[in-house]
């Protein structure tokens, strides 16, 4: 059976990571970040033993986007079995490589997350063999080689996933009651939803920028990729939400009568 979604398997273990996110991948100097990185250049917070040298204190140093990333656990995935061990440091001539290797992980791995939670779903329970299936192929490409990952068409490898996830949203909101609404891909920027009765609704993808979500009832959404940054969801109810990640939550505005999910932990930064 597959680990748990908040199991460390499939959560950024830095310890054991060669600093990936903080090299591979780009940032723009804005809100979240407090200067510009170019893919492949080294965030100038990075230490050399791979940690982040003022982690404790991101927030305040300009650095709020780092503490709404996961990779999933692709991070320890790439450093410790597809480049055994070796960081680009020691082999900086597999630096690009490995560049180029962790996003294709990182997608395949939250892929892991999703299909891993789908399988916890008793509401979801006829479609657990292909479910299961699913879940062993992607694991399997998991451990390819470096040169199979870079070469890996992850579309095509979400594109057959992605439908078993929605038979299981379909199938776990089908257990909220009447008929929940479908706000997938919506625009919902500050839009003011205070209260709003959203049980069982279809939230995935949805923008949700600054959205007044404060008492509502989002109790088993859907909310594969809805975009939760700034969004208020004090108060409000998320037991049972589908495919939520830390990494939305971290996004968002919540305090301490936002109930969350099991597995997902309260933000630091949320209000009491």
């Amino acid at each position: 059976m597959p680990v748990s979604p908040d199991s460390t398997t499939l959560r950024g273990d830095c310890a054991n990571c060669f600093g990936l996110c903080c090299v591979a991948l780009p940032f723009a100097k804005s809100a979240d970040f407090a200067v510009n990185k170019s893919s492949g250049e080294p965030c100038r917070n990075l230490r050399e033993d791979f940690r982040c040298g003022i982690h404790e204190k991101l927030r305040p140093s300009g650095f709020s986007g780092c503490t709404v990333y996961d990779c999933f656990g692709a991070g320890q995935q790439v450093s410790q079995v597809t480049f055994h061990g070796v960081s680009w440091r020691e082999a900086p001539g597999t630096a690009r490589q490995m560049y180029e290797v962790f996003p294709v992980m990182r997608q395949l791995h939250e892929l892991l997350r999703y299909l891993t939670e789908a399988l916890e779903r008793d509401a979801a329970r006829s479609v657990h063999g292909e479910l299961r299936r699913a879940l062993t192929r992607v694991e399997e490409v998991t451990a390819g080689t470096p040169d199979a990952l870079e070469k890996l068409d992850v579309a095509a490898v979400r594109a057959e996933v992605n439908p078993l996830l929605l038979k299981t949203s379909a199938l776990v909101r089908a257990t909220a009651g009447g008929k929940p609404k479908s706000r997938r891909g919506a625009d919902l920027l500050g839009a003011r939803l205070r209260g709003a009765k959203l049980r069982g609704a279809d939230l995935r993808g949805a923008l949700l920028i600054a959205a007044d979500l404060s008492g509502a009832d989002l109790s088993l959404a859907d909310m594969i990729g809805a975009d939760l940054r700034d969004t208020d969801l004090s108060g409000a109810d998320l037991t049972g939400a589908l495919f939520l990640t830390q990494p939305q939550l971290n996004a968002a505005r919540g305090d301490a009568a936002t109930r969350i999910p099991a597995g997902l932990e309260r933000p630091g930064h949320w209000a009491g």
